[in-house]
């Protein structure tokens, strides 16, 4: 079990955090996500550690960034 925090730019309400939030949740592997717009702080549990491209590219997907 990994679990992993990242900062992600953008989010400004619960709306955004649950884009970003499904975004994540359909990478392979992952168990929980949890985004808090207030701070940007996006909290990820997985299987195995996820690579960063892979989470960078569900972030901006949904239209927001991991810098």
């Amino acid at each position: 079990m990994s679990d992993s925090t990242y900062t992600v730019s953008g989010m400004t309400c619960g709306h955004c955090a649950r884009s970003v939030e499904e975004g994540i949740r359909a990478l392979d592997g992952v168990t929980a996500v949890a985004a808090d717009p207030a701070t940007g702080a996006v909290t990820v549990s997985s299987a195995a550690a996820l690579a960063v491209e892979d989470v960078r590219g569900a972030v901006e997907e949904a239209g927001y960034r991991l810098p």
